[in-house]
This record gives structure tokens, C-alpha cells and sequence, in this order.
């Protein structure tokens, strides 16, 4: 069985950088931002190419499937935006180091 000492900086140097639980949510929100962001905007594109490709075709069919991914694009980052806002205004109304580096505010 394979051992790491994680409290060893020169084993394990990533779990120096985190300092507390903050920062370790600080970066998986960071991420799944950019992630969300990157699958709206391709959502947005695929949902529009099949609206135009469908209206001019005439296939309503096409037509309303694009118009759904539209909208489940423009949704689904809503959620995300209104989820780390949220966040955001619990960590400052509690003070908790949550998401603070995020925004600037340290």
C-alpha cells in the first residue's frame, strides 16, 4: 500500500495551497463557472444554427428543438450566475472566507 504524506510540502505541494475550506470552494466554483459558461455558449450557438436551419427549411420539428436549447442555455447559466451571487451574499453577510478571491475582495 502506497503512503503520501500530504502534510509534506515537497510530497504533496498542492495541499499547501490551501489554507482553508474557502479557497478550496473558491476554485471548484471558479471552474464550474468558466465549464457552465463554455457549455452555454456552445449550447447557444448549436440551439441557433438549428432555428435558423429550421425556419429555413420550414421543419418546425428543428425549429422548436433549437428554441429549447436556447432556452435551457440561457436558464441553466442563469442558475449558475444566481447560484454563486447567492453565495456571495451569504459569505459576506456571514463574513466566511468563501468565494472572497473570487470577486477581488479579500
Amino acid at each position: 500500500m502506497l503512503v503520501v504524506d500530504i502534510g509534506n510540502p515537497s510530497v504533496f505541494a498542492p495541499a499547501q495551497t490551501f489554507t482553508n475550506f474557502g479557497d478550496i470552494v473558491t476554485v471548484i466554483v471558479k471552474n464550474a463557472v468558466v465549464f457552465a459558461g463554455i457549455i452555454s455558449f456552445v449550447l447557444l450557438i448549436l440551439g441557433g444554427f438549428s432555428i435558423i436551419v429550421g425556419g429555413g427549411s420550414g421543419d418546425t420539428k428543428q425549429l422548436e428543438q433549437g428554441k429549447k436549447a436556447v432556452t435551457g442555455a440561457v436558464i441553466g447559466l442563469l442558475i449558475i450566475v444566481l447560484s454563486v451571487l447567492i453565495v456571495q451574499v451569504i459569505a459576506t453577510i456571514t463574513g466566511a472566507p468563501i468565494l472572497k478571491q473570487m470577486v477581488g475582495l479579500k
